[in-house]
């Protein structure tokens, strides 16, 4: 059997295409993901950086919790307990697919409380729970906080990022294994980060060519199910072989996409235009505000008045009209618009009105 595989692999590296990708890189394994966890926990030995007890009773509550473990009851008249160097916090981590009790993970912390800082904190022992309900993960340890908070008595304060989260690397070691469909049944489903139906059939194709007919087949555009050895450690061979297939990845949707809050275009290289003519000028109205003051004559009675005095002009700028011929590109479009000198948004209000003219052969998406 391994001579087999070894035989598979060179008939792959002989018969990559040019210009492809990895299937790898490209599709993912059904049943074989990673999945987020969840915690809520207390950070300490903060700086008087932590939560204001008086405004977040959640704190104090979590707390006395704590102590109770330990067998040290809090009386109940003694009092709201002022914390300054405790904050509450939530702890997320991604569980990775095939991870194994033992393994280290790493795992963010957030405040959720209104504590100034987490910097110079610690993590008290935390349990991960996944969306079930169950543990998989406990997590504990000091935080790497990448911003800062400081104030002066005036109420000056400066900020630098953010310093009410940080990280802990490793900060969490995995308790429980999460189940896999990778060891059950005798096919497999590969499913494509960006569904394409060229792709797909590249895909059939290249592993078809590589193992034989009927081997993978297509589901829909997004899909393909390949036969695989019901012993596990043949299937990880099989799959370290099929992941590095070179599969050419058909074109992707023309599409412009404009994002107008920050002016961002960014235009598919399989944009078309179909012949148009566009002319765009920008029109500039000014009103100016010079209010006057009258006085009146000596001796006539009159008060003083504020007179009103407005002026309004508007300026239109002229700009020629520019032609795309049949089939335009998208070379051609942004040096037919850096011509003429247009802004992101005049450039926007082109596309847009290019799109309602029928003449943009692509998907114009406003984020």
């Amino acid at each position: 059997m391994p001579r087999f595989f070894l035989l598979l692999a060179a008939l792959m590296l002989a018969s990559a295409p040019v210009h492809a990708e990895r299937l790898k890189d490209i599709a993912t394994i059904s049943g074989v993901r990673s999945n987020q966890l969840v915690g809520y926990g207390l950070v300490v030995g903060l700086n008087g950086s932590g939560d204001q007890t008086t405004q977040t009773p959640f704190t104090v509550q979590t707390f006395n919790n704590m102590l109770a473990q330990f067998g040290i009851i809090v009386p109940p008249g003694s009092g709201n307990i002022q914390l300054k160097n405790v904050a509450a916090v939530s702890v997320h981590a991604d569980l990775p697919a095939f991870a194994k009790p033992g393994q280290s993970i790493d795992i963010t912390v957030s405040s959720i409380g209104n504590a100034k800082s987490l910097r110079g904190g610690s993590l008290l022992m935390t349990q991960l729970k996944g969306v079930d309900g169950n543990v998989y993960a406990l997590a504990q340890g000091n935080l790497v906080v990448g911003g800062f908070d400081a104030g002066g008595a005036d109420g000056s304060r400066i900020t630098v990022n953010v310093p009410s989260a940080g990280r802990i690397p490793g900060g969490a070691t995995v308790e429980r294994p999460v189940p896999s469909a990778f060891n059950q049944g005798n096919s497999l489903t590969l499913n494509l980060n960006r569904p394409d139906f060229t792709t797909a059939k590249n895909v059939v194709d290249q592993i078809n060519e590589l193992l034989g007919p009927g081997v993978a087949k297509a589901l829909d555009g997004g899909s393909i199910s390949v036969s695989a050895p019901l012993d596990p450690n043949q299937r990880v061979d099989y799959l370290a072989i099929l992941e590095n297939l070179e599969i050419e990845v058909g074109q992707a949707v023309a599409k412009v996409i404009i994002n107008s809050r920050t002016g961002t275009i960014v235009i598919g290289q399989n944009v078309r235009v179909q012949p148009a003519a566009v002319t765009h000028g920008s029109l500039t109205v000014t009103i100016t505000e010079d209010p006057q003051v009258s006085q009146p004559n000596a001796f006539s009675g009159g008060q003083t008045a504020v007179v009103p005095n407005s002026r309004v002009s508007a300026d239109q700028e002229a700009k020629p009209m520019f032609k795309f011929g049949p089939g335009t590109t998208l070379d051609e479009i942004v040096r037919a618009v850096n011509q003429v000198g247009a802004a992101p948004g005049d450039l926007m209000a082109i596309l847009e009105a290019l799109k309602q003219a029928g003449a943009l052969q692509a998907d114009l998406i406003v984020i």
